[in-house]
């Protein structure tokens, strides 16, 4: 692997374990640990805690993925491993 493509893929690693990280905490972290603090506050009449476990982590998912295309795309662009550009060449 040449040393373009080793920085891209760490690059890319380092996006995945960031997002990831961000995940956990709002999975794990938001709808278990902190769920006692997050309760005495309300969202739409629920106890926040409860609304993380229940809906706020699917939102805050499909969030990273969308994240992770952009951040994706822009990588893409800045190594040149953009298959748009490739195709139009």
């Amino acid at each position: 692997m040449n040393n373009k493509a080793q920085q891209y893929w760490r690059q890319n690693l380092i996006y995945l374990a960031s997002l990831l990280a961000v995940w956990f905490i709002v999975s794990y972290g938001a709808g278990i640990l902190f769920v006692d603090w997050l309760d005495q506050f309300r969202m739409g009449g629920f106890k926040l805690g409860f609304w993380f476990a229940q809906q706020g982590s699917i939102y805050v998912f499909v969030i990273l993925i969308f994240i992770y295309v952009w951040l994706m795309n822009r990588l893409d662009k800045k190594y040149d491993f953009d298959e748009l550009e490739e195709s139009e060449k």
